[in-house]
């Protein structure tokens, strides 16, 4: 227990990508602690699968609603719906903090502290993946609202030090911003690698640069199995390329036990979880050259100029054919995922809670790290 226990704590989640994994394991690891955990879902409901992780988790109370995600709504006609549902939801729960995993709702008048974790953004995301701020009318809202969340925010958040960063030079919030990484569960056993080739992600999002991973599929006889909702880019007609489709997060954890490499060629991401996940179910790693990449896994995992097939593909070619270099990248990476934990990641947002509710200096011993050793 912690000095959070009794507390109650008001944490809104989105069930379309990675949000939803870390929020789950955020709350679950609260509600641990003694904490009691109001789970508030916007956007597209969350299927009976994601739900059922949540099953049986005492002190732990999750709410469904409709109000539309931001960036599904960048013009903000649902704004004053989802902020006055969500004010009869805070009078209900009355928590004594509120973390919100968007920005927008940092705008309704809640009635205690406000941290917002910058999980990402469309901004941010346009930059990246187009090389120019958006061009359409109707993100003007949207990037005016994100500026005003972070603005109101009691605290912000990023999962690292380079979308830390990058948020801050392109919204300027008055108080700076903490790193707080992600984490993830302790993995399952080790099982026997298999030799084929996994990526994981949304196939539509061209941040993800999928399209880079499958020209470059022709420098390997390996099979290569991507994970994610969407259809292939352009024509993927190489027989050693298979489209898994959306799958349930258990059956890609397995993949990802038996896989022998993961491959991520973004060119956008604020931290990438399934590559931690990958990387502590012992994959070696093969990733785009970015900047978050290289500040998680550096020395642990190969890295590849972004949009650059050519190179992706000599790096598969390369991997695929020398069993001790990917013995130790399997270690490497493994070893470095162990620095990710859900443990962690717990020990910082409680410290940052503290702060926020004030008590931190009775809640810290000499056992316990400072805020800043966690968060950069």
């Amino acid at each position: 227990m912690t000095a959070l226990s009794g507390s109650r704590i008001l944490i809104t989640t989105d069930a379309v990508g990675g949000v939803w994994t870390f929020s789950v394991t955020l709350a679950r690891a609260l509600a641990g602690r003694g904490v009691h955990v109001s789970l508030i879902t916007l956007g597209p409901a969350p299927s009976e699968a994601q739900l059922s992780e949540l099953r049986g988790v005492p002190t732990l109370e999750v709410e469904i609603t409709d109000f539309v995600l931001e960036w599904m709504n960048p013009e903000g006609e649902d704004v004053d719906r989802a902020h006055h549902g969500l004010q009869r939801i805070a009078q209900r729960a009355r928590p004594d903090l509120v973390h919100l995993n968007g920005y927008r709702e940092a705008l309704c008048p809640w009635p205690s502290p406000v941290l917002v974790v910058a999980h990402s953004c469309v901004r941010s995301w346009w930059l990246a993946s187009r090389g120019e701020e958006p061009t359409e009318t109707r993100w003007a809202s949207y990037v005016t609202n994100v500026q005003a969340g972070l603005a109101t925010a009691d605290m912000w958040i990023a999962p690292s030090k380079a979308f830390r960063d990058c948020i801050q030079s392109l919204y300027a919030p008055p108080r700076p911003g903490h790193v707080i990484r992600n984490g993830i569960e302790n993995a399952n056993q080790l099982e026997s690698k298999e030799n084929f080739v996994l990526a994981a992600g949304r196939l539509w999002d061209e941040a993800k640069s999928v399209a880079t991973l499958v020209k470059a599929a022709d420098r390997t006889d390996w099979p290569i199995k991507l994970a994610g909702s969407g259809s292939l880019p352009g024509s993927a007609s190489r027989g050693n390329i298979e489209a898994l489709g959306e799958i349930p997060r258990r059956d890609l954890l397995s993949l990802m036990a038996r896989a022998s490499i993961f491959v991520a060629p973004a060119v956008y991401e604020p931290f990438g979880l399934s590559v931690v996940e990958a990387a502590a179910a012992g994959c070696a790693l093969i990733l785009s050259d970015i900047a978050t990449f290289r500040e998680l896994w550096s020395g642990a995992a190969v890295f590849v100029e972004p949009r650059n097939a050519r190179q992706f593909g000599n790096a598969l070619h390369s991997l695929c054919g020398d069993a001790p270099r990917r013995t130790e990248l399997q270690r490497a990476a493994r070893l470095r995922a162990a620095r990710y934990s859900a443990a962690a990641m717990l020990d910082g947002y409680c410290l940052a809670y503290e702060r926020l509710l004030g008590n931190a200096t009775s809640a810290t011993s000499h056992t316990q790290p400072d805020l800043a050793e966690i968060c950069g």
